[in-house]
């Protein structure tokens, strides 16, 4: 299937609006991500369709993040399993995203994130949402200074910090 660009844009910026960006109770009164609703009113989020996530992501190692804060690929669930979708992710992020300061995290409709029994998932797409690695330390940090992660289960932050520094620690 052929995602639509505009369709696929409208359902993410929506999901942050309407979810990402709203505070949760089981989530101590946060929003799932507190710096969301002003990456979007900056417009400093670019969603983009992919063709292959580690081929996608070897060229934005290259590009770099220029003025975004978030850039989202979205693939077709169908097109891309669970398994192969999560391992082409981890390859490019160990192969070359991490050396160039990036990192790709995934969202797949496949592998669903319970938090206190929130689902985090956007779950329409199979979703790889890429930051620069030092501004989400620096975020996490503040963030961790104000109790942000004291709602969340451990085994899932230790999953979310795998690749960054732990702002507990």
């Amino acid at each position: 299937m052929v995602l639509n660009i505009e369709t696929v844009a409208a359902d993410i910026l929506t999901w942050s609006e309407t979810f990402v960006e709203v505070p949760h109770p089981a989530l101590g009164g946060w929003p799932p991500c507190p710096f969301a609703r002003q990456a979007r009113l900056n417009r400093t989020i670019q969603v983009l369709t992919g063709a292959d996530p580690y081929f996608d992501l070897r060229n934005r190692a290259r590009w770099g993040m220029g003025q975004y804060e978030v850039i989202v690929y979205a693939y077709d669930p169908k097109e891309w399993p669970y398994a192969r979708f999560h391992s082409a992710i981890e390859s490019a992020n160990q192969e070359f995203l991490l050396a160039r300061d990036i990192l790709a995290l995934e969202d797949h409709p496949a592998d669903v994130e319970d938090v206190n029994g929130v689902i985090m998932n956007q779950g329409k797409y199979a979703l790889v949402l890429v930051q620069s690695l030092s501004k989400l330390n620096t975020a996490a940090k503040q963030m961790g200074s104000k109790g942000f992660y004291h709602a969340w289960p451990e085994s899932y932050l230790e999953t979310l910090f795998q690749h960054r520094k732990d702002p507990r620690k």
